[in-house]
């Protein structure tokens, strides 16, 4: 009985002091620790808005250098990526205004790869509340572009003028210290009228030029009978053509109509055709056709110009539409040629809407094509052939799997 009572009191007093130990064990326990969530940074009121009007690309910075907004076209053009800034210059700047809070400007070239075009920004760092700050940035590169054009359009023009001015100046002492010898006063006379006609060309052409980029032909477009500007084109260049030997053609869809400047049409035709002319031999032939490719949006009118003359050398392809460039230099010089006639076609077929290639060969002859949307609806009509009064030659084109009927 005793031994009974001490091992019911023995059990009691373990479960007391088991239980008087766990409450004392998890006194001293220590509470688990909530993590810390810092306040996510929020952008002002009203930025986020007047980012998406403005024209600027724009990103805004967090106070860790974080990028909290940033517009797509800052993105396209290599500011932000993620969620950090992406040009080490510009991370920098936005550094130095959160400490200072300067508003700053700073000019960037922004380079995506060792072949890629340079970009060029102008970008503005300015500081926000809460330590956040709003980059700025306006892409530069086409206003560069252009300005670099005109740099170097003014630099060719000047020394082309160069040329037959000096000429002309050297021509004229050589009269006047020839003025007892009639030939050769004559004969100087001669070369300063094929000086003062060169220069007359070449100030003419730029005159063009400078009309051309001035003139938007699709903003009041006028319907063009494509089948008169290969007329009047070749009208142009018949006099020339008939001196060199050439004979000239006209083939391809009748009917055919576009949307645009007929004038501005016909000077780029006729600049293919000319050149045609001058870089072909006696007793070649020109081409110039208009075909219709009827597109998915809209009807494309090719207007292709023609020669089996002596071809362009690969090398030289890329180069052609320059401004100056030309291919024989002696040749063009000889029929005074400005350099000036490829980048005007060029010109005119890229404000049409369209562009200009050119398909050739050394000895095989050459193809420029001229594609511009017709910009009608419905298409163009293609008309039967109708006789021009001319007999009927079958010609292969350069560069073109086809043969066409020439009258």
């Amino acid at each position: 009985m005793n031994t009974t009572l001490a091992a019911g009191l023995g059990l009691v007093v373990g479960v007391v002091v088991g239980l008087l130990l766990a409450r004392w064990t998890g006194r001293d326990r220590p509470e688990p620790m909530q993590p810390f969530e810092a306040p996510e940074p929020v952008v002002p009121d009203g930025v986020a808005d007047l980012l998406a009007i403005l024209p600027s690309s724009g990103v805004v910075v967090g106070p860790h250098d974080e990028v909290l907004e940033a517009t797509t076209t800052a993105r396209n053009l290599g500011l932000a990526r993620g969620s950090r800034v992406a040009l080490a210059e510009l991370l920098e700047l936005v550094r130095a205004v959160r400490r200072d809070r300067m508003i700053r400007t700073v000019e960037l070239e922004v380079t995506r790869g060792p072949r890629a075009a340079s970009t060029y920004l102008t970008a503005r760092v300015a500081p926000l509340e809460g330590g956040q700050v709003l980059i700025l940035a306006d892409d530069q590169t086409t206003a560069r572009r252009i300005e670099q054009t005109r740099r170097d359009f003014v630099a060719n023009v000047s020394h082309e003028l160069k040329t037959p001015i000096g000429a002309i100046s050297l021509l004229a002492e050589a009269v006047e210290d020839a003025a007892d010898d009639p030939p050769a006063v004559r004969r100087f006379a001669g070369r300063m009228g094929v000086e003062s006609a060169r220069l007359n060309d070449l100030v003419a052409q730029i005159i063009e030029l400078s009309r051309l980029q001035a003139d938007d032909p699709l903003a009041d477009p006028e319907e063009v009978d494509v089948d008169e500007v290969l007329s009047d084109a070749v009208d142009r260049c018949r006099v020339d053509a008939e001196q060199h030997g050439v004979s000239l053609a006209v083939a391809g869809t009748r009917g055919t109509r576009v949307l645009g400047s007929a004038r501005q049409l016909i000077v780029a035709v006729g600049n293919l055709v000319e050149n045609a002319v001058v870089y072909s031999d006696p007793g070649a032939r020109v081409v110039v056709a208009a075909h219709v490719q009827a597109m998915s949006d809209d009807d494309y009118v090719e207007i292709t110009v023609s020669d089996n003359g002596i071809g362009i050398s690969p090398n030289e392809l890329d180069r052609i539409f320059e401004r100056f460039y030309r291919v024989d230099y002696a040749r063009s010089r000889a029929n005074g040629g400005t350099g000036l006639g490829l980048s005007i076609v060029k010109h005119i077929a890229a404000t049409h809407g369209g562009d200009v290639s050119v398909w050739s060969q050394p000895g095989a002859g050459s193809t420029f094509t001229i594609k511009i949307p017709a910009h009608l609806q419905p298409g163009p009509t293609t008309a039967p052939e109708e006789d021009r009064g001319a007999p009927v030659t079958v010609l292969p084109l350069a560069g073109r799997d086809e043969r066409v009927e020439v009258r």
